[in-house]
Parts: structure tokens; sequence; C-alpha cells
């Protein structure tokens, strides 16, 4: 069970970041298409690349520090042969 929980955090961690790629490779896309819009916006056309990277990095930590408490508990679970009672 904690492996596929561990399995399921590294899943997670991976969609965030390909996730945060492809949006920040959109933006840029749509910078070097379209740059007039983004003259008319009073903050610069990198922006919204930052706010997407500041979520993913705080969802990205959330799950590193799941993996770290599963880690934990899977350590727990195997116990070496000389630690049962006799």
């Amino acid at each position: 069970m904690l492996k596929k929980l561990n399995q399921i955090t590294n899943i997670t961690i991976g969609s965030f970041v390909g996730v945060f790629i492809g949006c920040g490779i959109n933006v840029f896309w749509d910078y070097k298409k379209h740059p007039d819009l983004y003259t008319m916006q009073s903050a610069p056309w990198y922006t919204s690349i930052f706010v997407y990277g500041i979520v993913m990095l705080i969802f990205v930590t959330v799950a590193i520090i799941a993996k770290l408490i599963i880690r934990k508990k899977m350590k727990k679970e195997i116990k070496p042969i000389d630690e049962y009672p006799q």
C-alpha cells in the first residue's frame, strides 16, 4: 500500500512539473506570436509564468513532504530479523 502511495506521489510531482513546463512554453509562444497584446499590460509577459512556478513549488513541496512521511513509514514496516522477539 505504501509503495503505491509512493508511486502516486512521484506521478503527482512529475505532473506538476510537466504542467508548469507546458504552461511556460505556451505563454512564451503566445508572447512571440502576439507581442503587442503583452505591451498593453502593466506587468511583464512572464509574470504568469512566475505565478505558475510559485503554485507548482507549493504543490511539489507538499508532495515531497508526503513522500518523506511515506518513506519513513516504509522503513518502520521493514524491520531487520534481529529486532524480532525470540
